[in-house]
């Protein structure tokens, strides 16, 4: 319907002045140009929609308004919610369905982040019906604790996780691909990103395409577990070393800081730099699967909560930790801060190049260190070996022996100087053992299951697909002083190679004779990676050994710091 021009305007009494000739004044009237009204035709704005697929059309203005973080829970919450439904319909289509699914569209199990429901007892989510109903009619949904949540909190490895070549044993709720699209959003929000990064497994969960999930945000790098390193660790080094790293990846980081959520280690400092970096925005925890994402957010409202009362009170519903890759299913939205912005704690971002892909969910926690790194070396003289071994490694050292990481990892020497040593860093739970190459097969297939573990059990080692991988490295060195490199599995640890034991020194003319001499070959199952890359210092050794790299006056400017 057309809407007719204002031609005049009426004013009020307490409009006109007031003079005492004119007590009460009388209503009078002035012509005025008509001020055109322009309205957009439906075929207009279709033609120019928004950028912003999750702004609605009318949720109030300015302080009424949602956030977009907000408006980004929303939006995955109610898409999973109806994927849900739509599934359960299409299995049972006699059930009908009542209109408590709309209110379960915007709740969420604090633990995982999985919308709410009463339909699927074996899918993440689930709260029996009486349960949801009082907690819906006292509007408490937001401290209800799925079924899931609650047996992983009790130590059971439930998986709800697929599309990655493992997580048997579970019931297959969502893809990976599906839970990296939840982050997607993230790249058009003017957010803060917290990423987080394990150094036990530092390039297997850096996450290669991070840049395609943040966007242009800001990054704060954190770097976990930094307690599992060798005793007598230089963070110094260490710190550096994972400068040298990230500067490689061409990123937006602010900052890098080493920390321990089981000991606290570097949780304030990152406190402090989210209070001032935040600005107002909301702050996002990203990070691969099983990085320890919900470990760090726990330890990170128990330093805030010491001066801030949000985070004091955001402590009783925590997101819940456990060692199965997925335990976030959903943003998790945490009223962490008293000023603007909110803290969330995203799914992980699952790589299927990981050894935690591959793996059966029961053999998970094998595959996570417990306690501090202690690096195994070989060849040690404290096994005992048969006189025939020991004297055939004394006149030449590895060569012709084969070396493996439990179940999931072979390494055949191929040709290596007599001193090289090998120095394996991870989970004490894998046993390393060593055997002449000619009869590695015929002790891989014996052994696969009961020594050599993962997979655990003879029926397991069935199923294993095997080692399908297969890598030959060629790998040069020029320093005796130091190790050559450092092969990292990805999703496991990592092996340092030194190329002459420590007690061991040879002239410079024996390095030119030498050089190219290290040949190995590795194998791993079929998705998982190797990466070849600069030594990591640690233990008392590293910091002896690791230099700092001089820096030009620009690199200096935008090189970030290192905090512990």
């Amino acid at each position: 319907m057309a809407l007719k021009p204002l031609t005049s305007v009426f004013l009020s009494p307490l409009s006109l002045p007031y003079s005492p000739s004119n007590p009460t004044p009388k209503f009078s009237s002035f012509y005025t140009k008509p001020t055109p009204i322009s309205c957009q035709t439906q075929a207009h704005q279709q033609a120019a929609p928004t950028s912003d697929p999750y702004r609605p059309e009318s949720d109030g203005l300015g302080a009424a308004a949602p956030t977009r973080g907000d408006l980004f829970l929303e939006h995955h919450q109610s898409v999973a919610a109806s994927e849900v439904v739509f599934n359960a319909n299409k299995k049972k289509k006699k059930v009908k369905f009542s209109g408590s699914w709309k209110a379960s569209a915007a709740s969420a199990c604090y633990g995982c982040g999985a919308p709410l429901q009463t339909l699927e007892t074996d899918a993440p989510g689930y709260v029996d019906p009486e349960t949801y109903e009082l907690k819906k009619k006292h509007r408490q949904l937001r401290t209800v604790l799925c079924g899931r949540c609650r047996l992983l909190s009790h130590g059971q490895m439930i998986t709800a996780v697929g599309g990655n070549g493992g997580y048997s044993g579970g019931k297959q709720f969502i893809s990976a691909e599906e839970l990296r699209e939840k982050l997607s959003h993230l790249r058009h929000e003017k957010a803060l990103i917290v990423k987080l990064v394990d150094i036990v497994d530092f390039n297997g969960s850096f996450l290669a395409h991070v840049r395609d999930l943040a966007g242009a945000n800001p990054i704060i790098l954190v770097v976990t577990k930094v307690d599992l390193l060798p005793k007598e660790t230089d963070l110094n080094c260490v710190g550096d070393w994972v400068v040298e790293a990230t500067m490689k990846k061409k990123l937006n980081v602010l900052s890098v800081h080493l920390t321990s959520s089981k000991s606290l280690v570097g949780i304030s400092g990152v406190a402090s730099e989210i209070q001032k970096e935040k600005k107002g925005r909301n702050v996002y925890i990203l990070g691969s699967a099983n990085v320890g994402k919900s470990a760090f957010i726990n330890a990170l409202l128990k330093m805030m909560a010491q001066r801030d009362p949000a985070a004091a009170a955001a402590q009783r519903y925590k997101p819940i930790q456990s060692a199965v890759p997925g335990t976030t299913l959903g943003p998790i939205q945490i009223d962490a801060f008293l000023g603007g912005g909110k803290l969330y704690d995203t799914p992980g971002v699952h790589l299927h190049h990981r050894q935690a892909a591959v793996v059966h969910s029961e053999d998970l926690p094998a595959l996570a260190p417990r306690s501090r790194l202690r690096g195994q070396c070989f060849p040690n003289f404290q096994v005992a070996f048969d006189d025939s071994t020991l004297s055939r490694i004394k006149s030449n050292g590895l060569n012709g022996f084969s070396i493996f990481w439990g179940g999931l990892v072979r390494i055949d020497i191929v040709k290596v100087l007599p001193q090289t040593r090998l120095t394996f860093y991870g989970p004490k739970a894998l046993n390393i053992h060593m055997v002449p190459t000619d009869k590695a097969d015929e002790f891989y297939q014996k052994e696969l299951g009961v020594l050599l573990t993962p997979p655990t059990g003879k029926q397991r080692a069935e199923d294993w697909l095997g080692l399908e991988t297969e890598r030959q490295l060629q790998i040069k060195f020029e320093d005796s002083d130091r190790p050559a490199c450092d092969l990292a599995i990805s999703g496991l640890g990592w092996i340092a190679v030194e190329p002459i034991g420590r007690s061991l020194r040879t002239s410079d003319s024996d390095l030119e004779e030498t050089a190219e001499q290290l040949q190995l070959s590795i194998q791993v199952p079929k998705p998982v990676e190797i990466f070849v890359r600069p030594p990591i210092p640690v233990g008392k050794g590293g910091g002896e050994w690791y230099q700092y790299r001089e820096l030009t006056e620009k690199e200096v400017e935008v090189r970030p710091q290192w905090y512990f």
